[in-house]
């Protein structure tokens, strides 16, 4: 017999929400949007309420992004994404500086008190279990903490398993949606970008486990990898390109050490293709980012292999991924630990993958960090970067060193004034070093 749940609306349920609550808003690609736009036309009731988020790829700029409501909610965000940026860059919303993975134990400890979660779920299977679907992340431990829930119920939601899986009756308010997820779409990679891909697939061995960031030079490495044997998947994002992998058998899982025989991920960004194919696929496991990310659980697969991009890297290594200057452009994610994870895996090594310029010409390789920008992966924790002018291994090498190989794969155009400016910096040992 079908059990019937009470459903409300989205305005009734957002009533729940208080003057100086503290909000969770699911993110990934399922923002619980019916939800948000609710809460906003709430505002000018409400005054002081602060609103959480990470990762959130939204179909449009977040209604509570107004400044006739800047005085109603305070939005604090742990990743900056295209819901909210403008909206932190002109100073009304802010931003707290945390590894991914982390986040959690936030929650958990009680340094950041949560009263409400607002989530997007599926429909409830026969036992009343339903799924946080593409969003297991930061989500269930914001359902773990917050005092009130309240759900999004949505078949364009898939059932996905592992930690994204919960009991109805944890939830205190039900609201029937049919809204379709934010979609990344799938974009066929550029020369150059192909070029990047085939030079860090030359590097990975069969056998390997795999974490590989978004944007086209990360899916310019998987389509490179389609004649590579027995990989496997410990990644924070499942995307489009990993389920070519899985079904062309190239992903197996057969050699990992941690969650053999089934792919490990904590969110999912892509296109519908992507979200059906996850859909009561018990061939994927969803875990909490704590657990994901943890890079001492990432270093006990053996070789294996985190692929990133980044903004900008100066001679020395330094990596930015989270600026431009001082305009924040995004966050950390979970680029430090899967390099650090990889780093102490047997086998295991790191990319940093980029086009060598950015889309205005100017050189992604600088002689420092352009001023404000922020430090994502050290200069001690570089190993491999790539451009499509070559691959360089920063591991073991001084600052002579680093700095001549980065400027081999930079630009051409460029590596005239990057000499010049690393025998600037580096003085008499930057000509004598060979």
């Amino acid at each position: 017999m079908t059990t019937q749940y009470k459903y409300m609306t989205a305005d009734e349920a957002v009533k729940m929400i208080n003057s100086g609550d503290h909000v969770f808003v699911q993110g990934s690609c399922s923002i619980p949007e019916a939800l948000v736009a609710a809460l906003a036309r709430r505002g000018n009731e409400l005054r002081d309420v602060i609103l959480y988020n990470a990762f959130a790829l939204g179909r449009r700029v977040s209604p509570l992004c107004k400044p006739e409501l800047k005085d109603a909610f305070h939005i604090d965000s742990f990743f900056v994404s295209n819901a909210v940026r403008g909206w932190v860059n002109e100073g009304y919303a802010t931003t707290t500086p945390r590894f991914f993975g982390q986040v959690p134990i936030l929650f958990r400890d009680g340094s950041i008190r949560l009263d409400v979660a607002l989530i997007n779920c599926s429909l409830p299977d026969e036992y009343g279990n339903v799924s946080l679907g593409v969003s297991a992340d930061l989500t269930p431990s914001a359902v773990e903490c917050a005092r009130t829930i309240i759900a999004q119920i949505n078949p364009r939601m898939p059932f996905t398993y592992g930690d994204s899986v919960i009991h109805i009756s944890k939830i205190d308010a039900l609201v029937k949606v049919d809204d379709p997820l934010a979609e990344t779409p799938d974009v066929e990679p550029t020369e150059s970008e192909k070029a990047v891909g085939y030079y860090i697939a030359d590097h990975i061995k069969d056998g390997s486990t795999l974490q590989v960031g978004v944007g086209g030079v990360p899916n310019a490495v998987l389509h490179a990898l389609r004649s590579h044997k027995h990989l496997g998947i410990h990644t924070e994002a499942m995307t489009n390109g990993m389920v070519d992998l899985i079904e062309m058998g190239v992903v197996d899982n057969s050699r990992k050490n941690i969650e053999p025989g089934v792919s490990v991920a904590s969110l999912a960004l892509g296109t519908e293709r992507l979200y059906r194919f996850l859909d009561n696929n018990r061939s994927i496991l969803f875990r909490d980012i704590s657990w994901v990310n943890d890079p001492f659980i990432i270093a006990q697969n053996r070789d294996m292999v985190s692929i990133n991009s980044c903004l900008e890297i100066d001679l020395s290594g330094q990596v930015c991924a989270d600026s431009i200057g001082t305009r924040i452009y995004s966050g950390v994610g979970g680029q430090h630990d899967f390099v650090y994870g990889s780093s102490r895996s047997i086998g295991g090594q790191s990319f940093i993958a980029m086009l060598s310029t950015t889309s205005s010409g100017k050189s992604k390789i600088k002689p420092i960090l352009t001023p404000g920008a922020g430090v994502v992966t050290t200069r001690f924790q570089t190993n491999w970067v790539v451009t499509e002018y070559g691959a360089v291994n920063l591991r073991g090498r001084n600052m002579v060193e680093r700095a001549r190989l980065l400027i081999s794969i930079a630009a051409p155009q460029f590596r005239e004034e990057l000499d010049r400016e690393a025998f600037n910096m580096l003085g008499y040992a930057y000509r004598r070093w060979r």
